[in-house]
């Protein structure tokens, strides 16, 4: 199959992010319509998350028959297998009465069979508390720190403990990835694999440095996500005085408190080299720290800051 231009994949992260955009605002149809533009974009080529995501705008908009076709889609072709979510996400509830949705949920039920039947059940159990402890602690450095500061004896007690569990989880991650590699989804599943990445792109420098090659190569053989090898390309090029390439590590202003993209190589052509590994604009990902995206602007500080 041909290889989807640049172009192409450009618009359909345009579009798909405004049909997200209009999902929270509730704005479901329209949402829906979106997602149709971003897949007739590149002729039906897309994700099961965003067919996933479609559907339920499309249920939610109460157009029933749409949001089945969707399902099935990534049911059948897709072999979506997320059960446990599927049963329980309230946007799909408008389903449950019809006639297809047991059909539905016997074709998702099987392909999750059929994709845990070689999974190393054991060491997805591991992973999964590890994962849990890596991503629990940081869920609660928000509420720590407007609570106490973030310069406060709480808030650097919190920092401790994520660096000692930080070190403890990566004593288990190195020696499962000497000893069997980068395992992918279909060994260890989709949050397993997750976790490998995380607890690599929370270690030091040197280790990081170790297993960058090792996950460049998983990313080749679909053993890792693209979008994930960004975010550790990022921060190792950062920590040895380099530009990042994606723009995804956000810095803070120790004066002002004021979040900043850090120094970003070629920054007119971010959002190409964004999208070549599924990440969406960069004006949108920094928004999330009130970060008004200006090219020029950040080339300035750049300069000032590398001065220094």
């Amino acid at each position: 199959m041909k290889e989807l231009s640049l172009e192409q994949k450009e618009k359909y992260q345009t579009l798909k992010n405004e049909a997200w955009s209009l999902y929270e605002t509730q704005e479901y149809l329209k949402s829906a319509k979106k997602y149709s533009q971003a897949f007739k974009s590149t002729n039906n080529r897309s994700n099961n998350t965003d067919r996933y995501n479609a559907a339920c705008s499309w249920a939610l908009a109460n157009e029933k028959d749409s949001a089945f076709v969707q399902l099935f889609r990534i049911a059948e072709k897709g072999e979506y297998s997320s059960y446990s979510h599927i049963t329980t996400d309230p946007d799909l509830a408008s389903l449950h009465t019809d006639s297809k949705w047991n059909k539905l949920l016997e074709i998702v039920s099987a392909n999750k069979e059929k994709k845990e039947a070689n999974l190393d059940k054991p060491l997805v159990a591991i992973l999964d508390t590890i994962y849990n402890e890596d991503q629990g602690l940081r869920r609660e450095i928000k509420t720590i720190e407007e609570t106490y500061g973030r310069d406060s004896n709480e808030m650097k007690a919190h920092w401790d403990a994520i660096a000692k569990k930080d070190s403890i989880n990566l004593i288990k991650i190195q020696k499962i990835l000497d000893e069997r590699g980068w395992l992918g989804q279909d060994i260890i599943g989709g949050r397993g694999n997750m976790t490998l990445f995380l607890v690599i792109q929370h270690s030091p420098l040197e280790v990081q440095e170790k297993y960058l090659p090792m996950m460049r190569d998983a990313v080749a053989k679909n053993n890792a996500q693209p979008s994930s090898l960004a975010l550790l390309e990022d921060r190792v090029a950062l920590r040895i005085g380099k530009r990042q390439i994606y723009g995804s590590q956000i810095a803070r202003n120790q004066e002002t408190g004021e979040f900043y993209v850090s120094p970003l190589k070629d920054p007119e052509n971010v959002d190409k080299r964004r999208a070549e590994v599924g990440l969406g604009p960069l004006s949108e990902y920094v928004s999330n720290w009130n970060i008004d995206w200006n090219v020029e602007k950040h080339k300035l500080m750049t300069e000032k800051m590398e001065s220094k």
